[in-house]
């Protein structure tokens, strides 16, 4: 009864965490982490580097960290996958107990009450058993007495060469032999390169966060245990001085400096074990961390839940997406010339609901043989099966090019080979047997994007500007907010004016320069908008959710609006950004650079005049909400006019994109679980 124990002691643990909203600690469900574990623990069975589990000391060789072990669920599966294999090979249970205790297992986190729970857990697997001492960690946090700053298990981040991390007069705390509430001081040696799984659910917290609750504090990642505002800005000092050369990003927060610590420890071949946000697959602040597990890692292995609400993350209460990366550390970096290493995604259709069908779904994925490529046409993953039920589909990819992270919660896999045969300038439909050529370019290629919002607006002197209401004879008019029932038409009316600040004239100037008629929308909720791209009249200002895309051509303008809110446009939006909350799709100013669309440069005259025509004819219609772009006659007249009029393609094409609309709007990612009217039916 230990496993249900401890859910029902992290449940209510972390609904008691005082600092939770600056730490951002959510409880990893005991599924997921079991699920976790498994996969971790099976990749360090590789031919000809088996660990023989029948070996105790074999096993005592083993080192597995959690830096930010919370309550300890991660580490009592991967136990638990340790204890079962040395079981089944004959082993005694009661003897390894004291070899995981004090050698295997290394546990740091900065909760004194969370680190004892995660000894007491531990310990309490073999109860009768005595052990000498743990290798689990309250680790120093804040202000020190010696007036330092300490920022948790991210001081790990120091060069191995630094023996001791620690000096005697900032220690971290190391719990007893059974978890009683007392703690040594101690200095801690955890040399990089020298652990063989690092498995971890880091906190999310970032310090450029917006959320209403951290309004008015300096650094939300620092801001735990009523830390001063110095005491924060001491931290994000400290924190700049140890992310060198690392993946981490301050706007993809402590999750990818936890990612960079584990990377910094594993040894050569050794297993990285994560979740996620899922932000981690698509958002520029991430790259640095998609660029490593590219040049670094093999055998990579992504999970991702195609489900909307809770249901689609790993962790528990919490509302947005993640993710579970597991990959092998190479043993030398890749070699820029070499072939890009090849990744397995799996899309679940929700996530485990116990520890079989955990335990099921990753011995499918460790025994699920050949398995359907990317770029082998629509035609879907390879599905998974429980029983006789299909509980979701995997696939292989044959790069990790950061568009490839795009096959996360994904439920219909052949959704994902369409978009990525459109990135490669090809146009292959579900049913066809083969591809179109069509010519596709990424948005940075054709056109500039304009200004993230504080740019604009920001505190001076950053920003030139300060907003007002709207007014009709406005000199700087701006689009700038969302409101889905002004916005059914591809012309939008802007919502604001900017009136220039006393002494900004000059760099006024310079920030208008940006201003333009077309607007991408940053933030695209399927569930109650209907566009992709809009446009104004006159040149107005993007703003917070609408930043200007400015193109050489003029016309391009009215290519640029057609193709963004037909079916292929809305596809491709959401294949590029990040899918994190349940019918969202955010793409950034620096990430849209590299959004594929068609390549407007390549039409002729005629065709640049045809696209002029279409976009007339659509300035009176009103478009429904993109989750019902299937059952919309004004997106299914848009698709024909841009698939027949415009491209030149047949029917038999026109109705495959069709087919494409219905099969995009059954992603949980589009509709959020919302309702469809009854009357919606797929217009052909």
């Amino acid at each position: 009864g230990v496993t249900h124990a401890h859910d029902l002691t992290g449940r209510i643990f972390q609904r008691l965490i005082a600092d939770r909203k600056y730490l951002a600690t959510f409880y990893t469900r005991p599924e997921s982490a079991a699920l976790l574990a498994r996969l971790a623990v099976a990749k360090l069975q590789t031919p000809g580097n088996e660990v023989d589990w029948a070996d105790a000391d074999a096993i005592a060789s083993l080192r597995i960290g959690d830096f930010a072990c919370g309550t300890g669920a991660l580490l009592s599966a991967v136990y638990e996958q340790v204890a079962s294999r040395h079981q089944r090979a004959g082993g005694d249970l009661a003897a390894l107990h004291p070899v995981m205790m004090e050698e295997v297992l290394y546990g740091c986190d900065v909760m004194p009450s969370a680190v004892h729970i995660t000894s007491a857990t531990l310990s309490g697997v073999q109860p009768d058993v005595i052990f000498n001492k743990s290798r689990i960690y309250t680790m120093p946090y804040g202000r020190q007495t010696d007036g330092t700053v300490s920022i948790g298990s991210l001081e790990l981040l120091q060069p191995s060469q630094v023996l001791t991390l620690f000096n005697t007069n900032d220690p971290a705390l190391r719990t007893g032999s059974v978890g009683e509430e007392t703690a040594a001081q101690i200095n801690v040696d955890i040399p990089d390169g020298s652990f063989d799984i690092v498995i971890m659910n880091p906190p999310f917290t970032s310090n450029s966060t917006n959320e209403r609750m951290h309004i008015g504090t300096f650094a939300p990642a620092f801001a735990a245990f009523n830390a001063s505002s110095q005491d924060q800005k001491d931290m994000v000092k400290r924190m700049s001085i140890l992310k060198s050369e690392t993946c981490y990003h301050g706007h993809a927060g402590l999750a990818s400096a936890f990612a960079a610590l584990g990377h910094r420890k594993l040894k050569p071949g050794g297993i990285l074990a994560l979740v996620l946000p899922l932000t981690a697959s698509a958002t520029s602040s991430w790259q640095r961390f998609r660029q490593m597990i590219a040049d670094e890692y093999t055998d990579l292995t992504i999970l991702s839940i195609a489900a909307n609400g809770h249901d689609m993350s790993f962790s528990s209460d919490t509302g947005m997406g993640e993710c579970l990366v597991i990959a092998r550390k190479r043993a030398r970096k890749l070699d820029c010339s070499a072939t890009s290493p090849t990744a397995q995604f799996t899309s679940l259709r929700k996530r485990p609901q116990g520890f079989a069908p955990a335990a099921s779904i990753a011995g499918n994925l460790n025994n699920v043989g050949q398995v359907r490529q990317i770029k082998n046409g629509p035609y879907g993953g390879t599905p998974l099966s429980l029983g006789n039920q299909t509980i979701g589909e995997t696939l292989s990819v044959h790069s990790l090019a950061s568009a490839i992270w795009g096959c996360v919660r994904i439920r219909d896999y052949s959704l994902a080979q369409t978009a990525y045969a459109l990135t490669q300038s090809q146009l292959w439909l579900p049913g066809h047997p083969c591809a179109f050529n069509l010519k596709v370019a990424t948005l940075v290629e054709m056109g500039t994007l304009g200004l993230y919002n504080l740019d604009i607006i920001g505190k001076l002197p950053q920003g030139p500007f300060d907003k007002l209401a709207p007014s009709p004879t406005a000199t700087y008019p701006s689009l700038w907010n969302h409101d889905a029932k002004k916005e059914r038409r591809i012309i939008c009316v802007p919502d604001s004016q900017l009136q220039v600040r006393p002494g900004m004239e000059a760099k006024a100037a310079r920030v208008w320069a940006h201003a333009g008629r077309a607007h991408i929308n940053q933030e695209f909720t399927f569930g109650s908008q209907a566009l992709g791209v809009a446009f104004t009249e006159l040149d107005s200002m993007g703003g917070r959710v609408w930043p200007n895309v400015n193109f050489n051509n003029k016309r391009f303008d009215y290519l640029f609006v057609l193709w963004g809110n037909s079916t292929l446009g809305l596809l491709s939006h959401w294949w590029h950004a990040s899918r994190q909350q349940s019918s969202k799709a955010t793409i950034a100013v620096r990430k849209a650079e590299s959004l594929p669309v068609l390549d407007f440069r390549t039409l002729s005259n005629d065709q640049l005049a045809t696209a002029e025509d279409i976009f007339n004819d659509f300035l009176d219609r009103d478009l429904n909400p993109a989750y019902l772009a299937d059952a919309d006659p004004n997106r299914a007249l848009l698709d024909r006019r841009v698939v027949c009029d415009l491209l030149g393609l047949d029917e038999n094409v026109y109705q495959g994109v069709r087919r494409l609309a219905a099969k995009w709007c059954a992603e949980p990612s589009v509709h959020g679980g919302k309702a469809r009217p009854k009357n919606a039916k797929l217009v052909m």
